[in-house]
């Protein structure tokens, strides 16, 4: 196995530590005594480092960190028995459950190469697929439900860096991808918990407006998209912070931009085009095109990654609806940094998108309170999955429609009208 060299002297250390206080005191405003487990690549060492060290001062209970690495990764597809790709890690996941329900945070740092497993037989990376959302649910259970403070930040691997910026040196592909996610997250700024807190409240003026339209659907019109997304009964639109059941507020995602809700899972007719690339689990799916009749995809097609994509949508019954549909202006500082990441986290946050499978339940008045039943008779989703993918572009257009059918526009050529 090669060695993969250490390029962290071309991450700029002062930002670098900012991200991690902003991590610690924005994205999940850790409590004191309060445990917390990470899941990141090796390469984001140093990141973990500071993070921890940020952690414990904060007054943290035990910080645990589960690190992947992309060699031993792949080497599992290149040297595993096939019966191999039908297994996960139950023990694990069902050990963070437990730490979930005592009350630890959780922290995922992105980062990982987002063609690592482009070359692997497509079969196998579905069902290996399957098998961790399968083992992961009772964990992620804790995550969707926001019964937990959580948060997802970025690393700059080398294997990432290499990939959006093809053309340079890796140590400058390294220094330029760290440079995109420091602005993006806001710690290139003097006060960048200040500019959260700013930002934050942008976002939820914005959630707010939609709430008080209460709108029935949202009509998507551009091209390759005639698309109308019923809203679920009794939706409700959050973004940026938010405040999980265990009463902790926090920001899931750093970065954000989005404001979004739950669809109805039965409510959403005609076509759509992906606008992005999505990076799933190691492979890249390119120019996605589906269908939907009554909530559910009954065509699909890809140009790249199309065998990973129906896979995918056979995970579950729940896999071909919706979950989430989310609203970001095209004008976006990540959108406006024209830079393609190859990474949800950073690419949802520079379009509008929609996402796979399982709902998020607290996008429900009074999601707190209610049922998996009620959720479900609402409109809400289950799934084992939750995948976004880009669908907003400076050519589409998005109408509200009122229960009247009377018609607001809320985006216009991608921009809030």
């Amino acid at each position: 196995m090669s060695i993969v060299p250490d390029f962290s002297e071309a991450v700029d250390p002062v930002k670098l530590e900012k991200l991690a206080e902003v991590v610690i005191q924005v994205g999940l405003q850790l409590q004191r005594d309060q445990d917390l487990v990470i899941t990141a690549p090796l390469a984001s060492l140093p990141l973990v480092r500071l993070i921890t060290e940020q952690a414990y001062k904060a007054g943290a209970g035990i910080v645990s960190t589960f690190y992947a690495d992309e060699e031993t990764t792949l080497a599992r597809y290149k040297y595993a028995s096939d019966a191999n790709f039908d297994k996960a890690q139950g023990w694990l996941y069902d050990g963070m459950a437990k730490a979930y329900e005592g009350g630890a945070a959780r922290l995922a740092i992105a980062g990982d190469n987002p063609v690592l497993l482009s070359e692997q037989d497509p079969a196998r990376v579905a069902r290996a697929n399957r098998a961790n959302s399968i083992a992961y649910k009772p964990a992620l259970e804790h995550i969707t439900n926001s019964n937990i403070n959580w948060n997802i930040c970025s690393y700059p691997n080398p294997s990432w860096a290499r990939q959006v910026f093809p053309d340079l040196p890796i140590e400058q592909a390294v220094q330029k991808l760290a440079e995109a996610i420091f602005a993006a997250s806001r710690v290139d700024r003097a006060d960048p918990v200040a500019a959260w807190r700013e930002h934050n409240a942008n976002l939820a003026s914005r959630a707010g407006w939609l709430n008080g339209e209460r709108f029935a659907a949202l009509q998507y019109s551009g091209p390759g998209t005639d698309l109308t997304i019923g809203l679920a009964d009794g939706h409700e639109w959050h973004g940026g912070a938010t405040t999980a059941r265990n009463g902790v507020t926090c920001n899931p995602n750093i970065p954000t931009e989005e404001v979004f809700t739950t669809p109805h899972a039965l409510r959403v007719e005609g076509t759509v085009s992906s606008t992005k690339p999505l990076s799933h689990q190691g492979t890249l799916i390119d120019d996605i095109q589906v269908r939907f009749e009554a909530g559910r995809i009954v065509e699909a097609k890809a140009s790249r990654g199309e065998e990973v994509l129906l896979k995918v949508l056979d995970t579950d019954e729940g896999a071909r609806r919706l979950g989430e549909v989310a609203l970001v202006p095209h004008s976006s500082p990540i959108s406006a940094s024209g830079i393609l990441f190859y990474n949800t986290l950073f690419d949802e946050n520079a379009s509008c998108h929609i996402a796979l499978g399982q709902c998020i339940t607290k996008c429900f008045v009074d999601g707190s309170s209610l049922t998996p039943q009620q959720i479900a008779a609402q409109g809400g989703n289950s799934s084992l999955i939750h995948i976004d993918w880009m669908i907003g572009s400076d050519k589409i257009d998005i109408d509200g429609i009122r229960s009247d059918g009377s018609r607001v526009p809320v985006l216009r050529k991608g921009e809030w009208a």
